[in-house]
């Protein structure tokens, strides 16, 4: 039972580093797979929180002398369909943020700023 318990441990943690190390990144694709790699971290951590048994019930019965917990069962598939929504949010914010800029990258401030049209259109537009 304590190897299962340390093999839960360690990926969490490795989940955890890979997804912390992926949003730190300046492009946008690596920041969503970190995100999703962090989501997936709580997700097993959620569902270590229910007791790691074996073929065991998820209720309490007369013929079971212990059994699971399925309140991080339900957490766990509850935040599999909440993370999966961010993940499309995320993909839609970058996807326009894209079709904006033509670049991927999440930090923008070496850019020059964009051209002002106004001054173009006040010196045409002064022109007999």
């Amino acid at each position: 039972m304590i190897a299962i318990e340390v093999l839960f441990a360690s990926a969490v943690g490795v989940m955890t580093a890979a997804g912390i190390y992926l949003v730190l990144q300046l492009r946008t694709f690596p920041v969503i797979l970190g995100l999703s790699f962090l989501s997936y971290a709580v997700n097993v951590f959620l569902f270590a929180t229910g007791r790691l048994v074996v073929n065991q019930p998820p209720v309490l019965t007369k013929y079971a002398e212990s059994y699971t917990d399925p309140l991080p069962q339900a957490l766990v598939l509850t935040a599999i369909v909440i993370s999966f929504g961010m993940t499309a949010v995320v993909v839609m914010i970058a996807l326009s943020a894209w079709l904006s800029a033509r670049d991927e990258r999440v930090d923008m401030e070496n850019e020059d700023p964009p051209p002002d049209d106004t001054e173009d259109v006040a010196s045409v537009e002064g022109q007999p």
